[in-house]
């Protein structure tokens, strides 16, 4: 069975959310284990008493890391198993009564799929604005206790105390926070794809486009006397 166009752009959009949860998460949950578990969004640091070591002199509840972290890896299961739920679907699962009736569902379902990308984005909407205003607030601490240093990235050449390595803090934070926009302007793209969806019916999505694609385009079928 072949999938129509816009099914597999939607298919193409989550393959991409599905990368950027992965990323996300992994940066953040990677920078967090770097500094002993301690989620350092909105976080502070000091100097140590000869002034040349780097220590956290206090961080956010590990919790608002968790909840980021979480938000991308729901978000990647998800687009998982709907890329896995159309490819079984289209590959293998051809009998022709349980297409005729999962079409129907779908076209029928497109108002709560469009429902979840909305509270999808709307998540992915908080995850990049406590990224970004987490990050700032870090970094903006950073170069008030060294004022000697030009951008956050420089930080990451300094000493940190044990047991905190901060040789890529920024670059951690900041990739989590690209992914997170990337991932949202995708989902916004998936709500586009899906309300044209159900603009037309759903005639897009669902197996009974095959008779409709399968039809021949200069040579129709006879009609009946």
């Amino acid at each position: 069975m072949a999938l129509p166009w816009l099914l597999v752009l939607e298919l193409v959009l989550y393959a991409g959310c599905f990368i950027c949860g992965i990323i996300s998460a992994a940066s953040l949950t990677i920078t967090q284990g770097h500094f002993a578990g301690r989620c350092i969004l909105y976080g502070s640091v000091h100097l140590n008493a000869t002034g040349q070591t780097l220590t956290i002199e206090s961080s956010s509840s590990p919790s608002l890391c968790y909840f980021v972290s979480a938000i991308s890896v729901f978000v990647s299961i998800y687009c998982f198993s709907l890329i896995l739920y159309w490819l079984y679907t289209s590959c293998v699962d051809r009998d022709a009564k349980r297409q005729a009736a999962l079409s129907i569902n779908f076209r029928s379902g497109l108002n709560v799929t469009l429902m979840v990308c909305v509270v999808v984005v709307f998540f992915l909407l908080v995850s990049g604005c406590v990224l970004r205003i987490g990050r700032e607030h870090l970094c903006l601490h950073i170069l008030q206790t060294l004022p000697s240093l030009f951008s956050c990235e420089e930080a990451e050449n300094k000493t940190w105390a044990s047991p905190y390595d901060g040789s890529q803090f920024s670059s951690g934070l900041h990739r989590a926070e690209r992914s997170v926009w990337v991932n949202f302007f995708f989902w916004i793209l998936i709500v586009a794809v899906v309300a044209v969806q159900r603009r037309h019916g759903g005639r897009f999505r669902g197996p009974a486009w095959n008779a409709d694609e399968t039809e021949p385009f200069f040579f129709h079928r006879p009609s009946r006397i």
